[in-house]
């Protein structure tokens, strides 16, 4: 079932930037200590380095041989929220890769993340990857994937590469590492309280999720899914999501503004129906009325201090599941 169908999701109107001051204040003394984590003792890996490192741990993938990767002795390895053997899960049935990939670089973070397609015994998933680096050695392997096989509405042959979220910001177009976690972070404040007025949304602000254009889309099954994430936001229609917890930014592209983050969206069941900003209201339908919980690899491209275009990656797991990376940024 559509998150977006049943959902009516989300996007918003700009805020000013002053609105994210206590915010990004709080986050600068977080994101401080992160500075050149890629490096230790040894060589820092560049943006060339974190990229080569996704190629190479695909191909590894492909080759069903995780001992082809230049792994830390402590790595660490979920696939999904689970903890499991590097080998373990996808590296045995996972063969060829889709032709859509699109690699998320942060040197200062020692970190790297990847959306891409892979194929398991012929079966496509849709993967969101997230890697960190020490020393040039991959010690956290966090893997997020959404299979066709488990839910027709997975829909890798959606992903379309669009420029937008490759190309590189002008000096004048881009935000500090902190103020682009804080307007990412504004998107999950929003939902929560069922608002457009904490989130800079460009006018034309997309949503894809799991391969469907699920905000800003003129051909979608209904008027919710024509509208953009900011008119969506509008609407109110977000206050059966009762929580977004485990709120993660691991992976932020300061040259071309995108973040990664990692999050679960729970509903309790307790909200049985809302009210929409225009009066009308509509039944929280099944499953959300039920204890239910998705589990997110989202990345948002921010230009000059708005959200663009979101990507998503999703699936159901057990309500109130943690991550498994609970207390990491």
């Amino acid at each position: 079932m559509s998150l977006m169908q049943t959902k009516f999701t989300r996007c918003l109107a700009g805020t000013q930037r002053g609105a994210f001051s206590f915010l990004t204040a709080l986050l600068v003394g977080v994101t401080a200590g992160r500075v050149n984590a890629a490096g230790g003792a040894g060589a820092r890996c560049d943006r060339a380095c974190l990229e080569g490192l996704v190629d190479q741990y695909l191909a590894a993938l492909a080759a069903h041989d995780p001992s082809r990767l230049p792994l830390a002795k402590s790595v660490k390895y979920t696939e999904n929220g689970q903890m499991l053997k590097l080998g373990d899960g996808i590296w045995g049935p996972a063969g060829s890769q889709g032709g859509y990939r699109l690699i998320v670089a942060d040197p200062e973070a020692g970190q790297v993340g990847c959306l891409t397609v892979v194929e398991e015994n012929g079966h496509p998933a849709i993967v969101g990857l997230r890697l960190k680096v020490a020393d040039r050695l991959i010690s956290e392997i966090e893997a997020i994937i959404a299979r066709k096989a488990h839910d027709a509405w997975v829909k890798p042959e959606g992903l379309i590469d669009h420029p937008i979220l490759r190309e590189a910001l002008a000096p004048s177009e881009r935000r500090s590492r902190a103020e682009m976690i804080a307007i990412t972070n504004s998107y999950f404040e929003g939902l929560e309280q069922a608002t457009d007025r904490l989130t800079p949304f460009a006018p034309n602000c997309t949503r894809v999720e799991n391969g469907n254009v699920t905000a800003n889309n003129p051909e979608g099954p209904s008027p919710i899914h024509k509208m953009t994430a900011g008119e969506q936001f509008a609407t109110g229609f977000s206050k059966f999501i009762t929580h977004i917890r485990e709120r993660r930014f691991p992976v932020v592209d300061e040259e071309r503004g995108l973040v990664f983050a990692i999050i679960f969206f729970d509903h309790a069941g307790t909200v049985k129906t809302v009210t929409l900003t225009d009066g009308t209201t509509f039944t929280v339908p099944p499953p959300y009325d039920t204890p239910y919980t998705f589990l997110i690899g989202e990345l948002f491209k921010i230009k000059d201090g708005k959200i663009h275009r979101i990507e998503a990656v999703l699936l159901p797991v057990p309500y109130g599941m943690p991550s498994g990376w609970s207390g990491q940024p």
